[in-house]
């Protein structure tokens, strides 16, 4: 193993997720629905609790594991996640509230993004969390930039899709959608980018003034 595999490692294994987080995530891999990875998580607390955010939007509820680590961040905020499975808001709901969220700062909308988010309303929130079907990662991200406040931030998480992204030999659909997602955004003057490494990526786009 070389280092930098054993400092992914390290960083990966070093997170420690909630009783909550945790079954919510064996709940989660049980149906199929692949979860963000902890690290990934963590991080993603980190940028919602240093931008003080009040108002959060996820697109992909799954059943609840990204949701439940934005509200490590920020317990007070309000989180609105948009999913087609009911079923699966439904238990995350119960994950939020569980962990001390408010019912009226809680909103899930049952429906297909691509036909909801054209609904919201835009530069109204400080992070949105893309993490719905990865085929169009790609339209998600559009929307969330639209719908994020100037200095509020969208998050991607899986941005290297299971390690594929970075060889540029694989042309598959999903690897090829984050690969042409993240050139073109380093390339933008309108926001500020980051990519990381932990999990299978997280990509980290501020909005600019």
């Amino acid at each position: 193993m070389s280092d930098n595999d054993i400092n992914w490692k390290f960083a990966s294994d070093v997170v420690v997720e909630s009783e909550v987080i945790a079954r919510a995530r064996q709940h989660s891999l049980e149906l199929g629905v692949t979860p963000i990875a902890p690290a990934v998580g963590a991080q993603a607390a980190v940028v919602v609790a240093a931008s003080g955010a009040t108002k959060i939007i996820e697109i992909g509820t799954g059943v609840g594991v990204s949701g439940l680590w934005l509200l490590r961040g920020a317990a007070d905020a309000e989180l609105t996640s948009i999913d087609s499975e009911v079923d699966h808001q439904q238990y995350a709901r119960q994950s939020f509230l569980e962990v001390g969220a408010l019912p009226a700062k809680i909103r899930l909308i049952a429906g297909r993004a691509l036909d909801v988010l054209p609904r919201m309303n835009e530069n109204a929130y400080d992070v949105v969390l893309v993490d719905a079907d990865p085929a169009h990662v790609i339209e998600y991200v559009e929307h969330g930039l639209r719908l994020a406040r100037p200095g509020g931030t969208v998050l991607v998480p899986h941005a290297l899709w299971q390690g594929k992204v970075g060889n540029p030999a694989n042309r598959d659909d999903t690897p090829t959608a984050f690969r042409t997602l993240i050139s073109e955004i380093s390339q933008s003057t309108a926001v500020v980018s980051a990519l990381s490494i932990v999990g299978d990526g997280l990509l980290q786009i501020t909005k600019l003034d």
